[in-house]
C-alpha cells in the first residue's frame, strides 16, 4: 500500500450546525451536507474562509447522513431516523422533502446511510445496522452484528429490494466506472466489498480491498473517470479487532456497555482514493489533527473537503498531486 502521505489542511469554515456527516460537490463547486438538528446546507466559496457562505436549503425533520445529486438537480437524502428522502433544490418545489421508502417488506427502514443513484433511474444505497440506531453506532460497531444491507430502490419506487446481507456496518456506496458493480465500505470489518450488478456473476459479492489503514465511511467519485475517494473515520483498533474473535455473547454485553460509553474522538484524520480494481492511489493521513473523525471527503475546485460526524463545520485540504 505504501507510505502515506501527509494529509495538508488549508482552513476550517464553520457551519453553524454539528456533525456534516456528508458532504457532496455539485457541478458549480457548491457542498452540500446534511446536519444534527436536520438541516440541508449548501456552502459556497470554500476557497476563502472569510468569503464562505452557508444556505439553508431544506429541513428532514430526522439525521440527514449520505447525499446523492440526482441529474434533475434535486437531491436524495438518507435519514438515518425518516428513510430515504427526495429534495427539491429548485423551481416551485425548492424545499420541500418526499419519502421515497420507509419500510423494507413492512419493516420500518431505518439507519440508512449512503444512497447511489445509477443511469436506469434505480436508487442503491445502504443500511448500517437493522439492530441498533445512529446513537449508538458505537455499539454496533462493538458488537459486529452484521446486519448491514444494501439495497436497491426500482426506477418509479415501490418496495425496496434487498441485494446484499450480512455486511459489518455498511456505510459508504459507489458505482464502478462502467456501472458493472457497487462499492460497499464495511467499516466495521475495514474493508470494501465489490457486488456484481450485471455480468455471469452478478448478484454475488467478494472483497475489493481488505484490511484497509482505517475505518472507511462515505465514498465520493466525481464524475465515472477518477478514484474513489474513501474517508477514514478512525484508525485501526487492534482491541476492537480482537473483541471481533469473540463468541457473540460477549460481544452483546460489551456493546451494552458501549452504547451508554462516552465518545470522544482520537486526533486522527484519514482519506484513501483507491481504483476499480482497489489499488490504492493515494493515502492521505494527520495524526495531530484539530479535525476529527472524517467521515466523508469530496473532490471540489482543485481541493479536497471533509465532513465529520462530530465536527461543527468541514475542513478544506490540499488535493494531492496525481501520480
Amino acid at each position: 500500500m505504501g507510505r502515506p502521505r501527509e494529509l495538508v489542511p488549508r482552513h476550517y469554515v464553520s457551519i453553524g450546525g454539528r456533525g456534516p456527516e456528508d458532504v457532496v460537490a455539485d457541478d458549480r463547486g457548491r457542498v452540500l451536507t446534511g446536519v444534527e438538528d436536520g438541516r440541508i446546507l449548501r456552502l459556497d466559496g470554500l476557497a476563502d474562509p472569510g468569503t464562505a457562505r452557508v444556505e439553508v436549503l431544506a429541513e428532514t425533520g430526522g439525521r440527514p447522513l449520505g447525499l446523492e445529486l440526482l441529474p434533475d438537480g434535486d437531491l436524495v437524502v438518507c435519514d438515518a431516523e425518516r428513510g430515504l428522502l427526495r429534495v427539491g433544490l429548485g423551481g416551485r418545489a425548492a424545499g420541500s422533502v418526499d419519502v421515497l421508502a420507509d419500510s423494507v417488506s413492512g419493516e420500518p427502514l431505518r439507519g440508512c446511510s449512503n444512497v447511489v443513484a445509477l443511469s436506469d433511474g434505480s436508487l442503491c444505497f445502504t443500511v448500517f445496522s437493522r439492530r441498533h440506531p445512529l446513537r449508538h453506532w458505537m455499539a454496533d460497531l462493538v458488537e459486529h452484528s452484521g446486519t448491514g444491507r444494501l439495497l436497491r430502490l426500482p426506477p418509479g419506487g415501490g418496495n425496496p429490494e434487498v441485494l446484499l446481507e450480512g455486511l459489518q456496518f455498511a456505510n459508504g456506496l459507489a458505482p464502478s466506472a462502467d456501472e458493472s458493480c457497487l462499492v460497499v465500505a464495511e467499516t466495521g470489518a475495514r474493508r470494501l466489498t465489490r457486488y456484481r450488478l450485471t455480468g455471469p456473476r452478478a448478484g454475488t459479492a467478494e472483497p475489493l480491498a481488505d484490511g484497509l489503514p482505517g475505518m472507511p465511511d462515505n465514498i465520493w467519485r466525481a464524475g465515472r473517470s477518477g478514484p474513489l475517494w474513501v474517508a477514514l473515520a478512525a484508525p485501526p483498533v487492534p482491541p476492537l479487532d480482537l473483541l471481533h474473535r469473540t463468541p457473540h455473547a460477549v460481544r452483546r454485553a460489551a456493546a451494552r456497555a458501549a452504547a451508554h460509553a462516552s465518545f470522544r474522538p482520537t486526533g486522527y484524520a484519514g482519506v484513501l482514493a483507491v481504483d476499480d480494481d482497489g489499488t490504492t492511489v493515494h493515502h492521505l493521513t494527520r495524526r495531530r489533527s484539530g479535525f476529527r473523525m472524517v467521515t466523508s471527503v469530496c473532490e471540489t475546485g482543485g481541493h479536497l473537503v471533509l465532513g465529520s460526524l462530530w465536527e461543527r463545520g468541514i475542513a478544506v485540504c490540499e488535493t494531492p498531486l496525481a501520480k
